[in-house]
């Protein structure tokens, strides 16, 4: 063989290893308020094959610039797969959104998009785990959101118990779960089958690669401790800005300069003090407004005062407000600063009407994020765990999705 066609077949043979991991890339400041959702409300799109998934964003330029999608098919580690676009898809991506209008009656301009999947471009044909990327006309990447696609082949029961381990008796929950295969022969399940644990549908903190337990017949059961278990965390703290002019529960004021804006009641750490029970989202965030009839495009963006007292423990360490209206993401909107005056630490960010949950979270200065120094962690805290099931028969180019399963703590035991 030639030395230069050596070569090239060498690096061909090599890429696939190297492949990227496809992290979901959060958006420029002035996209807001991306909701991302399937048949159900919650914000995570989990789809049987066929079934719509919906993409909604504001563009606060407000200038109606044209945005284009893509898909990328993945394999269960969240690298491209090998399948070609052909494979994956019936008919083309790279479309425009054509579906997009301004606001009208709101303080705040912005440009609503609106794409739904299947179109009469873009059909799925196979299941599995795929990104959605939104690009400007410059074909510049803005931002990108994973989703699943399954079909409905295994049989997922979970539940959730307390650790056993007691050093952390009363801050971990564990996830125990059982997968029946109903259409699939498995031969060799350690190595066919893979799953994911998602807990509130918080990517970053996803377990992966964890075998079969044992087998019980065709059932496979994993009733792990350590290797299954999460930080239990505490409820998220929440705030309604539905109504632009009534306080809530934890709205202390309303003032109006030239937004509307809400000044929330301090906040303080919580890991000191006794677990207590109020309902949240895990979370999420609804759009709403009792202003007008369309949330999507009459919800008004007001500026939403967050301050937490500062305590020795948090140091130089910075402090965020986290949360999914702005999918998790750490950046200088979001981040808090001292108010010398005050001792408080404060953030002011701009967010779109509507009930939120959000907390508080601590980046060190190695980087590494505690999600729950400040707010603590407790085993009674009600999350949503949610367990994906993947299978790959020995010849096939691709991971498939053939199960979900989900789980709450509410119903927590030992």
């Amino acid at each position: 063989m030639p030395i230069k066609l050596k070569q090239i077949f060498v690096f061909l043979f090599v890429l696939p290893m190297f492949s990227q991991v496809q992290e979901e890339v959060n958006a420029p400041l002035n996209i807001k308020s991306i909701v991302f959702k399937g048949p159900t409300e919650d914000q995570f799109p989990i789809v049987q094959l066929g079934e719509p998934i919906t993409l909604e964003f504001d563009d606060l330029l407000a200038q109606e610039q044209d945005y284009y999608y893509k898909i990328v098919h993945c394999n269960y580690d969240w690298t491209p797969s090998s399948l070609l676009k052909s494979q994956y898809i019936n008919g083309v991506d790279n479309q425009r959104i054509i579906n997009y209008e301004n606001s009208y009656n709101t303080l705040q301009a912005y440009s609503n998009y609106q794409l739904t999947i299947p179109n009469n471009n873009t059909k799925l044909k196979v299941s599995g785990n795929y990104v959605l990327e939104i690009y400007n006309n410059s074909y510049e990447l803005q931002f990108s959101r994973r989703f699943i696609v399954y079909k409905d082949v295994a049989k997922v029961g979970a539940e959730i118990k307390r650790s056993r381990d007691f050093t952390f008796l009363n801050e971990k929950q564990v996830v125990h779960f059982t997968i029946n295969p109903v259409g699939i022969q498995l031969v060799n399940p350690k190595r066919e089958v893979k799953v994911a644990i998602i807990q509130n549908y918080h990517w970053p903190t996803t377990l992966y690669n964890i075998a079969p337990q044992y087998t019980i017949g065709r059932q496979l059961v994993y009733k792990y401790d350590q290797e299954t278990s999460f930080y239990g965390g505490n409820e998220f703290l929440n705030f309604d800005t539905s109504d632009l002019r009534a306080p809530s529960a934890a709205i202390s004021r309303i003032e109006y300069k030239e937004l509307y804006h809400h000044i929330l009641f301090s906040d303080r750490a919580r890991a000191d003090r006794p677990y207590t029970y109020f309902p949240d989202i895990n979370g999420d965030f609804v759009i709403r407004t009792l202003q007008g009839n369309d949330n999507s495009r009459e919800a008004e963006y007001t500026q939403v005062h967050f301050s937490l007292p500062y305590t020795p423990e948090i140091g130089l360490d910075e402090v965020y407000v986290f949360g999914k209206y702005n999918n998790y993401d750490l950046n200088d909107e979001n981040k808090m600063t001292y108010n010398e005056e005050s001792g408080y630490m404060e953030a002011m960010i701009k967010i779109k009407q509507g009930f939120n949950n959000y907390k508080y979270v601590v980046k060190n200065g190695d980087g590494i994020i505690d999600l729950n120094s400040i707010g603590g962690n407790f085993h009674f805290t009600e999350n949503n765990y949610t367990i994906i099931v993947y299978y790959r028969n020995f010849g096939d180019l691709y991971d498939s999705a053939i199960g979900i399963g989900s789980a709450n703590s509410r119903d927590i035991s030992n």
